[in-house]
C-alpha cells in the first residue's frame, strides 16, 4: 500500500469520526429545546439595555469573576459608546479595585524578597486579569476543569445567549430515569452531556442590584447574559448602523441606476 493511500485513509478515518462526533454532540444539545429570552439586541435594529448591561457587569464583578476570566476585555470598554455607559471616574474605580502584576521595577526585579510578584492597581487600559496564575491553580479548585473563558462565550455556538441563559436557569432539576450523574458533577439538562462540574452560580437575590431590581435568577441570568453578549461584540450597535446606512445607499443607488437607465435608452427602439 502507497504511502498516498494510507495518508487517504487516515484522513478518511479521521473525518467519518469526527462527523460521528459531531452529530453525537448535536444529539445531546438538540434534545432539548432552549429557553428563548426576551433580548433587545436582537434583529437589525436591536440595541443593548444599559441598564442590563450594568447589572450584567455587577454579577460577572461579583459572581463570576471569582472562576471566570475576561481577558479580551479592557477596563477602558466599560466607558466607551455601545457598552455599559459607565462614565470615566467610574471605569478608573472598577479597574483600580483589581490588582495585576506591577512588571520588573528601576531594577529590572519582578518579585519581592519573599518571592512575591510586584503588583499595581490596574488602570483603564488594562484588560480584566484571570482570577488563576495558571490552568493547574484553575483545575485544583475547579473539581478538575479549567472554567472557560467569558469574552467570546456568548459567540461559541449558535443562539449562544438562549444557550448560556438555559444553563444558568437549568439548575435543580431532576435527572429522568436511567442517566446517573457522576459524583462530583451536577445534572443540568442544556449542558452537552447533561452533567456539568460548574455549581449553580445565581440564587434569588443573591446580589444586590445598584438601580434597586428584584434579584431573581432568572433577572440574574438575563442582565449577565446580555453583559455576555456585548462582551462578545462590543461593537454591534456600531456594525448595525454602518450596515443601515449602507444599505440605504445602494437603495438610493439602485433608484438612481433605474431612472439613468430609463433616461438613457428611453428614445432607443
Amino acid at each position: 500500500m502507497s504511502i498516498l493511500s494510507t495518508v487517504s485513509r487516515l484522513v478518511s478515518t479521521a473525518a467519518l469520526a469526527l462527523c460521528l462526533a459531531t452529530g453525537a454532540a448535536n444529539g445531546v444539545e438538540e434534545s432539548v429545546e432552549l429557553k428563548q429570552g426576551d433580548w433587545s439586541f436582537k434583529g437589525p435594529l436591536g440595541t443593548y439595555d444599559r441598564g442590563a448591561l450594568q447589572r450584567g457587569f455587577q454579577i460577572y464583578h461579583e459572581v463570576c469573576a471569582v472562576c471566570h476570566s475576561l481577558s479580551y476585555i479592557a477596563f477602558r470598554n466599560l466607558g466607551e459608546p455601545g457598552g455599559p455607559g459607565f462614565s470615566a471616574a467610574e471605569v478608573s474605580a472598577i479597574a483600580a479595585a483589581y490588582r495585576i502584576p506591577a512588571g520588573p521595577n528601576d531594577r529590572g526585579q519582578t518579585h519581592d524578597a519573599n518571592g512575591q510578584p510586584f503588583m499595581r492597581a490596574a488602570a483603564p487600559a488594562d484588560t480584566f486579569p484571570p482570577p488563576f496564575p495558571n490552568d493547574i491553580a484553575a483545575r485544583a479548585v475547579n473539581n478538575g476543569t479549567v472554567p472557560p473563558d467569558l469574552s467570546l462565550i456568548a459567540k461559541a455556538r449558535l443562539s449562544g445567549h438562549d444557550y448560556l441563559y438555559s444553563l444558568l436557569t437549568g439548575y435543580g432539576q431532576q435527572p429522568p430515569e436511567g442517566e446517573t450523574v457522576t459524583p462530583g458533577l451536577l445534572y443540568n439538562p442544556y449542558f452537552p452531556g447533561h452533567q456539568i462540574a460548574m455549581p449553580p452560580p445565581l440564587f434569588d437575590q443573591g446580589v444586590v442590584f445598584a438601580d434597586g431590581t428584584p434579584a431573581s435568577v432568572d433577572q440574574q441570568a438575563h442582565d449577565v447574559v446580555t453583559f455576555l453578549a456585548w462582551a462578545a461584540e462590543p461593537k454591534m450597535e456600531e456594525r448595525k448602523r454602518v450596515g443601515l446606512g449602507v444599505m440605504a445607499f445602494l437603495i438610493f443607488f439602485a433608484i438612481m441606476l433605474y431612472f439613468s437607465y430609463r433616461r438613457v435608452w428611453q428614445n432607443v427602439h
